[in-house]
């Protein structure tokens, strides 16, 4: 039982950060947007993932300067962490936060977007769901290149938008996620 209090958080956060079927990219977008040196200080803070069902206490993510990591309930930061590097990229552009990481030679993305309370949508193409997956990849893959890249137990699915398209993604409702609660 021990061990399903320990992996379910893991689980949780690797799900949100990075899945095994992945929409990437082969470079940290939106291409030829410079990349932000530090964290802004907008997004500097703490934040829980908001669960309008239940009401209870969720692990943390804290945003610093440098990048981000981890806490369980307990207050134990031992979940993980990402600094910013050739690894983790974070670039902003019309008002949103684009926040690339690495994994081997694909680049997958997930979308910060500051709300005026304080809290973030934390977003991505969420391709989890195999019925879902199918649909989405057929309506990129119309629109897109699509390259299909198999590395282990994940799976790529490379496009390469130009900014516009990217941003009509967006538009188009292919972000879809959570909010994250500022509590400090």
């Amino acid at each position: 039982m021990e061990k399903i209090k320990i992996l379910l958080p893991v689980f949780f956060w690797s799900m949100i950060l990075f899945s095994c079927n992945e929409v990437s990219f082969k470079e940290p977008q939106p291409a030829g947007v410079k990349s932000l040196r530090e964290i802004p200080q907008e997004l500097i803070g703490k934040y829980q993932v908001v669960d309008k069902k239940k009401k209870k206490k969720n692990d943390s993510l804290i945003i610093e300067s440098w990048g981000y990591h981890l806490k369980d309930k307990a207050e134990k930061d031992w979940l993980g962490k990402g600094t910013l590097s050739d690894s983790l990229v974070i670039k902003f552009y019309k008002n949103y936060y684009f926040v690339n990481f690495r994994s081997g030679d694909q680049w997958t993305l997930r979308l910060v977007k500051r709300k005026p309370s304080g809290n973030l949508d934390f977003l991505s193409i969420d391709i989890e769901d195999e019925s879902k997956r199918a649909n989405v990849i057929k309506k990129l893959s119309s629109q897109f290149e699509l390259k299909e890249i198999k590395k282990g137990d994940d799976r790529f699915y490379q496009i390469n938008p130009t900014r516009s398209q990217l941003l009509q993604l967006i538009k188009d409702g292919y972000f879809t996620g959570n909010e994250l609660k500022r509590i400090k």
